[in-house]
């Protein structure tokens, strides 16, 4: 669990640098990209991702003006970018302007359970590194190149000149 706001912001920023650099390669082309018919798109994937932070969050307490959930899914790939950017800086300042480490240890109903503030901003993240995962094969199957997030993708090992490891 996040203890302290600190830490949350270090590990945010980390990830959503990750995932940012995700809906920056996004195409409009690949958006309609399923691993099946009745799969959800490459959009819905992102889309989701990005609305399950007013979601989640307002039942903290804290405000979004963001998109929500109700909002279409958008048609154009620089939608998803610049509505996860906008999204994510309202949460980290919502945090930091309204929580203190404290506060992270309050306990909100979310979904029928009690969770602690710090144990759900760890439970968003995961979330969000879980969806991006699916995003990675979805964009392969799209012909995307993929960034790397933990270290170099497929693509990127040239960067370094090395050869990619063997499959």
């Amino acid at each position: 669990m996040i203890t302290t706001i600190e830490e949350f912001e270090h590990i945010f920023k980390q990830e959503v640098g990750g995932t940012q650099k995700l809906m920056d390669a996004l195409t409009d082309a690949s958006l309609s990209q399923s691993v099946a018919e009745d799969h959800r798109t490459i959009a819905r994937v992102a889309w989701h991702i990005i609305t399950t932070y007013p979601e989640m969050m307002s039942r903290t307490g804290l405000k979004f003006t963001s998109a929500t959930e109700k909002t279409a899914v958008p048609k154009a790939a620089d939608d998803f970018k610049k509505n996860y950017a906008a999204t994510t800086t309202q949460l980290l300042e919502q945090v930091k302007a309204n929580w203190d480490d404290a506060a992270l240890q309050v306990e909100d109903d979310l979904y029928g359970e009690k969770w602690m503030r710090g144990a759900t901003l760890e439970i968003l993240i995961k979330h969000e590194v879980h969806h991006r995962g699916q995003m990675t094969v979805l964009m392969r199957q799209a012909g995307l190149k993929v960034p790397g997030i933990y270290g170099p993708s497929k693509e990127e090992w040239v960067n370094y000149k090395m050869q990619e490891p063997a499959v």
